[in-house]
């Protein structure tokens, strides 16, 4: 049997000139071997959400946090449990991550955001490449969000693997896409509570850096593959 490697990824930030409301561009990548099935896993996620109140969608961490979109109505307690129902699910899938960060401020423009983010890329690869070459195929998933991020990793990852493939993702589809997201936002929060900067909404919600740690940083970071 061929061994597959799905990649999913998110990012947070733009490639635009630095801006104190978006100092950093983070791009996380979660990686599944597909010999082990998460089906139980997501409907037992699905069951969790159904019982809390919300019918299975397309989790959006951001929104869950700051109270947008679908979670416009829901009070802090309920967009709480949500967010720890991502995180149990998280708990039992059997996923790693990392998520490699650019700060913008020693960026000059566009072109060098492109070249940093490349090399970070290229770097991570390579000092993990026994374990990507354990694989026949590795299979990347990305929402083309962004132009320029398609482009670094299809140009990146073409170069330094000789079996990977690209797939464009419809968040609704793969709660592992969604538990990028997850990934993504508590990275970038972390760095925010890090640096004093965290907003109002972030610090109503997690209440403190030491509770936002204790409760949600600890819990991903056990998946964290650096």
């Amino acid at each position: 049997m061929r061994q597959r490697l799905s990649i999913f990824v998110d990012e947070s930030g733009d490639f635009g000139s630095f801006q104190p409301h978006c100092p950093f561009y983070l791009v996380t990548m979660i990686f599944h071997n597909q010999a082990y099935n998460i089906a139980g896993d997501n409907a037992i996620l699905d069951a969790s959400m159904k019982s809390i109140g919300f019918a299975p969608h397309a989790l959006h961490t951001g929104p869950i946090i700051r109270r947008e979109e679908h979670y416009r109505n829901n009070t802090k307690d309920e967009r709480r449990k949500l967010l720890r129902a991502l995180l149990g699910y998280c708990r039992h899938v059997p996923v790693k991550y990392t998520t490699l960060l650019i700060d913008k401020r020693e960026c000059l423009d566009i072109i060098d955001i492109t070249a940093k983010l490349s090399l970070c890329i290229s770097r991570y690869i390579t000092k993990h490449l026994s374990f990507f070459q354990s694989f026949d195929d590795i299979v990347v998933y990305y929402d083309n969000g962004q132009l320029e991020l398609t482009r670094i990793l299809t140009s990146t990852m073409t170069i330094m693997l000789s079996n990977v493939s690209f797939r464009k993702v419809q968040p609704s589809r793969y709660k592992l896409f969604q538990l990028a997201d997850m990934f993504c936002t508590l990275e970038l929060a972390a760095i925010k509570f890090a640096s004093k900067t965290a907003s109002r909404s972030e610090i109503d919600f997690f209440h403190s850096h030491r509770d936002f740690y204790r409760n949600y940083l600890k819990v991903i970071r056990k998946k964290r593959l650096d």
